[in-house]
C-alpha cells in the first residue's frame, strides 16, 4: 500500500479533462473508495482545513481539486451548480475512478446532491456539511451575508470567514483564528486566489440554487452524513434538518456553538463521526 503525503506538503498536479487542465491533490492510502472533497463559494485548494483532510487521509485516499476555472484548474467557472457537478464528474472520470465517496461542503454540498441525483452509480457515500437542498430557507441570501461580514472583515483587518464560518462568541472567536492560521500552515506550492470573474459565477450559481423549485432528494439512496454547526449563518442549519429528513438514508450531527464552519470548529469529532461514517 502506498502512503501519500500530508496536506501541507501534497504536491499540487493537474489533470486533462477534455482539453482542460484542473488542478488537484492527492493524499492517504492508494486504495479503496477516494473521496473527493467538493469546496465552498470562494475557495481554492489551500481552504481545505487541514486536521479535516489529513484525519481524513489518514486511513482514505483523499482528493481535493478546483474545479473548472478556480484557482489554478483552466476554464471559465460556470454560473450554475449542475453544470459545476458535470464538470467535477468529468474530473473524477479523468482520474480513472468508477466509484467515489463524496465529502461536499457548503457549495460543494449542493454540487455534491446534482452529482448523487444525475450520476447514481458513481457515489457510494455522501458527507454532505454546511449545505442544503435546493430552494432551502436563506440561500438565496448568501451574496448578502457574505458581502457584509467581508465589510466588517476588512474593517477589522481580519480573514472574512471569521465572521462567515464561526460565531461571535469566545469560543467562536478563538476557533476562528485557530482555523484561519491553520490554513496558513501550506508555505509551499500555494495555489492560485479565487478571481473575481469566478467568484461571481459561483455567486450566480448559489442564487439560482436557493430560488429553485425544491428537488425530490428521495431519490439518493446512498447512506448520507448530514453535518453542520447549530448557528449557520450562511445556510441557516435548518436546511441541515430539512436534507436529513428528506433523504432516506441520512442521518444529521449538529456541532453546538458552531456556525457554518462546525466541521472545522469541531474538526475532531466530525473526522472521527466521518471516518465511522465511511467504513461502517
Amino acid at each position: 500500500m502506498t502512503v501519500r503525503t500530508t496536506h501541507q506538503d501534497a504536491p499540487t498536479k493537474t489533470a486533462d479533462v477534455a482539453g482542460t487542465a484542473f488542478a488537484y491533490r492527492e493524499l492517504g492510502p492508494d486504495t479503496g473508495t477516494p473521496v473527493v472533497f467538493l469546496n465552498h463559494l470562494a475557495a481554492v485548494l489551500d481552504n481545505w482545513d487541514p486536521r479535516v483532510v489529513d484525519g481524513i487521509a489518514a486511513r482514505h485516499h483523499v482528493i481535493t481539486f478546483d474545479n473548472r476555472g478556480v484557482g489554478a484548474s483552466q476554464g471559465t467557472t460556470p454560473r450554475s451548480v449542475t453544470a459545476m457537478a458535470r464538470d467535477a464528474v468529468a474530473f473524477i472520470r479523468a482520474l480513472g475512478h468508477d466509484r467515489v465517496d463524496l465529502l461536499g461542503f457548503s457549495l460543494g454540498g449542493f454540487v455534491a446532491q446534482v452529482i448523487a441525483e444525475e450520476e447514481p452509480r458513481l457515489v457510494r457515500k455522501l458527507i454532505l456539511a454546511g449545505t442544503g437542498p435546493a430552494g432551502g430557507e436563506g440561500i438565496d441570501r448568501v451574496t448578502a451575508v457574505t458581502l457584509l461580514d467581508t465589510f466588517k472583515a476588512t474593517l477589522t483587518r481580519k480573514d472574512p470567514k471569521e465572521y462567515l464560518f464561526f460565531t461571535r462568541t469566545a469560543d467562536g472567536k478563538a476557533a476562528a483564528r485557530q482555523f484561519v492560521n491553520r490554513l496558513k500552515e501550506r508555505t509551499d506550492n500555494r495555489d492560485e486566489p479565487i478571481s473575481v470573474t469566478a467568484f461571481r459565477n459561483q455567486l450566480k450559481a448559489i442564487h439560482d440554487w436557493g430560488i429553485r423549485k425544491p428537488a425530490d432528494l428521495g431519490g439518493i439512496q446512498q447512506p448520507v452524513l448530514v453535518a453542520n454547526g447549530d448557528q449557520d449563518r450562511m445556510v441557516p442549519s435548518r436546511n441541515s434538518a430539512d436534507l436529513a429528513r428528506r433523504m432516506p438514508h441520512a442521518r444529521l450531527t449538529l456541532y453546538p456553538d458552531a456556525g457554518h464552519g462546525g466541521i472545522f470548529q469541531h474538526h475532531d469529532e466530525f473526522v472521527a463521526e466521518a471516518l465511522t461514517f465511511l467504513e461502517s
